[in-house]
């Protein structure tokens, strides 16, 4: 268990149901995607929307206009472009992105894009940063454009898997921005992935809302929120 200064907890969500249950759960910060299933995708402005009506939490929106991969044409970087404006418009704390280069490094000028359309609202760059072939490089390009804050495993299947990663970029931001560890944390190995890296925020998908058979059309939502409820019972709140 750790101390009052735990990590704050992150939970990519997709549905409105969702959210309400993360957020009612101790979730201190909401990724809010469609599309979980492909990585997440930009949600739509109406889910947006009702979202940020039923949670009082910050929510970053996920600004991603397809599954596959991160190499963004220019329509593909407009589009994010206006979807960061729509995003911050209807009450966004965040935008999240993740563009990249066909030979596996950070796509400088569209990220520069991206941020300058956000103005003042928090950047993050998502996973995506897992497939670059030079992570501490690459993390001082995000640096130098402004980024807030990084998602990754370390280049891991997952985070506990790439912690020693993790760990050198932390120490290689300093203050200048945030790392938080996502992918496949669990309750067994959480506490020992902030020890091992210093990581100050973690991230999981840890709400969603599981189909069975009795409800319309034959399927009905249960929520599934243990393993966030697990991961904030190790961490002692």
């Amino acid at each position: 268990m750790l101390t009052r200064t735990r990590p704050l907890v992150e939970v990519a969500v997709d549905s409105v149901a969702a959210a309400v249950m993360a957020a009612g759960l101790g979730a201190d910060r909401l990724e809010l995607c469609q599309d979980l299933e492909l990585g997440g995708t930009t949600p739509s402005l109406g889910l947006i929307e009702a979202v940020r009506a039923r949670v009082t939490i910050p929510v970053a929106v996920m600004i991603r206009p397809r599954g596959g991969d991160f190499v963004y044409g220019p329509d593909e970087v407009r589009i994010m472009a206006a979807d960061i404006g729509h995003a911050i418009g209807a009450g966004a704390d965040g935008v999240v992105v993740g563009p990249l280069t066909p030979i596996g490094g950070i796509d400088r000028e569209g990220l520069k894009r991206l941020v300058a359309v956000a103005g003042p609202v928090p950047v993050v760059f998502h996973r995506a940063f897992d497939l670059v072939a030079e992570p501490v490089e690459a993390l001082e390009g995000l640096m130098a454009e402004g980024v807030a804050r990084l998602l990754t495993a370390g280049g891991g299947a997952t985070a506990y898997e790439g912690r020693g990663v993790i760990g050198r970029l932390v120490e290689r931001a300093g203050g200048r921005l945030t790392v938080i560890a996502g992918g496949g944390v669990t309750a067994a190995d959480v506490v020992a992935l902030v020890q091992a890296t210093g990581v100050r925020e973690v991230h999981l998908s840890g709400i969603r809302l599981e189909r069975v058979a009795g409800g319309v059309f034959g399927m009905t939502p249960v929520p599934n929120p243990d393993r966030l409820m697990r991961i904030k019972d190790v961490l002692g709140t």
